[in-house]
């Protein structure tokens, strides 16, 4: 079983967060929990850190917008899994979080030994999600859109959904300015769309604001 490694932790409110702390420290053997408020207090440490065991994520921050959080996290620390863990429960989060990469998806109104159980499966490469009968159309058809996707062009369209440039793609992957194109046009391509704008309106099901 694997040990050690750390877990953020990141939620707004003091007291859920020190309780998921507490629950990935039991679930995850020996582990070390780093609790933050903010999408962009997770971004700094996951981009100053080695990347972590585990990231648990609550897609209602103060300044998240819609699944920004999400595709963030993922761009600047593509080796740790994010486990979307939220009040959030509707089907359309579940798929959405699920099309864009999350490891896992579970809700805060689960008690504490089933989200522990639920991390564990997860820590051991189980993607983890709740059954949903009836996913939004809308998601599934964009979900579909990117799962042709290579990964090297999956974290290219992670870093144009957080609207960064072709530079600055390149610079952040250390790639031409040309791959980073080239990789575009393989996006647009796959995706069925022939520019930057039409391919974050394709994506709009899975970034757009969180569904209450």
């Amino acid at each position: 079983m694997r040990a050690g490694g750390r877990v953020l932790v990141a939620d707004d409110h003091p007291l859920t967060r020190e309780g998921l702390s507490l629950v990935a420290r039991t679930a995850l053997q020996g582990a070390t929990t780093l609790g933050v408020g903010s999408v962009a207090e997770a971004v700094a440490e996951a981009t100053q850190r080695a990347a972590f065991r585990m990231i648990l994520l609550d897609l209602q921050l103060p300044d998240a917008r819609g699944y920004s959080g999400l595709l963030s996290l993922q761009y600047r620390s593509p080796a740790s899994p994010i486990v979307v863990v939220t009040a959030c429960e509707t089907a359309a989060s579940i798929e959405a979080a699920r099309a864009l990469g999350a490891a896992g998806f579970i809700p805060k109104s689960l008690p504490l030994d089933e989200i522990a159980e639920r991390l564990r499966r997860i820590d051991a490469g189980q993607p983890c999600f709740p059954d949903e009968a009836a996913p939004d159309p809308r998601i599934a058809a964009a979900r579909a859109r990117i799962a042709a996707l290579s990964p090297a062009q999956h974290r290219v369209l992670l870093a144009l959904a957080d609207g960064r440039s072709n530079k600055q793609i390149a610079g952040d992957i250390d790639l031409s300015e040309a791959t980073v194109k080239a990789h575009m046009s393989a996006i647009f391509r796959k995706m069925g769309v022939s520019n930057r704008a039409q391919a974050l309106l394709a994506l709009q099901p899975l970034t757009g604001p969180v569904a209450a």
